[in-house]
């Protein structure tokens, strides 16, 4: 009988007759929702914003994400998975709650690394004058870290320049395998900043209030994890906002493959491509195509 109905509903999509309109309505009928399952269930594709996972993740890089694991397995130690902004105020009500969590493109997503699982003690300390983390009382080795130091640069923006801001505030890792730096954007930031726009690895990392956050201890109950970037001088994680607690907040899938990269804070590299046509090439990061990542 399933399969009856299967047949008559091809039959009908299928008739002879059929107007431009009608068919180009129906087939993004069909497209429009299985494209959304496949991109919400099974596999998505993400690109880097910020500096918080560099050097293993660059800003202008694209990566696939399976997105059909978190259905059947937890986290493990080591991988780097995408998740909703813990910090976001998700709704009570089951359905809204499930919009936010899968649908809401208002909600951001973060990418980290899992650092501890449920049942983890997780320490942070400081030797030598430098942050190491412990877990279950074994130093953690991080052979991922970035090794680079990063600075701040202001992109200049006329409308920020009238509240007396230089510009848009972004963070890179300083080094010009990675990326091409303007001057005058790092003139712009260490003038607003002086000696504080530029960060270096293995060195404690302090919050907004002054604040040291690399000291911290706790043990993970069920269903939390503790996440940092691999950029730990520019990210914003569990050492700010606690674990992620994944009976709140859905994660969405392991970042497993990096399909390509750019030099370029474009959301679209086509747009990039259409205004730099020539340069746009000699931006491109060909050695760090197709790369699976640990």
């Amino acid at each position: 009988m399933r399969l009856g109905f299967i047949h008559r509903v091809i039959s009908w999509y299928k008739r002879p007759n059929k107007g431009a309109v009608a068919d180009l309505v129906e087939s993004l009928i069909v497209i429009v929702p299985v494209v959304f399952l496949i991109k919400t269930f099974l596999f998505g594709l993400y690109q880097v914003p910020t500096c918080s996972m560099e050097t293993t993740m660059l800003v202008g890089e694209r990566f696939f994400a399976d997105k059909l694991t978190p259905y059947f397995s937890a986290p493990k130690r080591g991988e780097i998975i995408s998740f909703n902004d813990p910090t976001h105020n998700f709704s009570k009500n089951k359905y809204y709650n499930f919009y936010q969590q899968y649908v809401d493109w208002n909600v951001v997503n973060y990418t980290k690394r899992v650092i501890g699982v449920p049942g983890d003690h997780v320490q942070g300390k400081i030797e030598d004058g430098k942050p190491v983390v412990y877990i279950n009382g074994k130093k953690l080795d991080e052979p991922y870290l970035n090794q680079y130091p990063i600075i701040s640069v202001f992109k200049p923006m006329p409308a920020m320049l009238q509240t007396g801001i230089p510009g848009d505030l972004v963070r890179r890792t300083y080094n010009s395998q990675f990326y091409r730096l303007d001057p005058l954007e790092i003139a712009l930031a260490k003038k607003y900043f002086g000696d504080r726009n530029i960060f270096y690895p293995h060195t404690p990392a302090y919050n907004e209030r002054g604040k040291l956050v690399d000291e911290y201890e706790i043990t993970l109950k069920d269903g939390q994890y503790w996440l940092m970037g691999d950029n730990r001088q520019g990210s914003a994680d569990s050492r700010y906002w606690g674990p992620l607690d994944t009976n709140k907040v859905a994660w969405h899938g392991r970042i497993i493959l990096r399909i390509w990269s750019l030099d370029s804070d474009e959301s679209w590299w086509i747009v990039d491509l259409i205004k730099h046509p020539i340069d746009f090439w000699s931006r491109v990061r060909w050695s760090r195509f197709l790369q699976v990542l640990h």
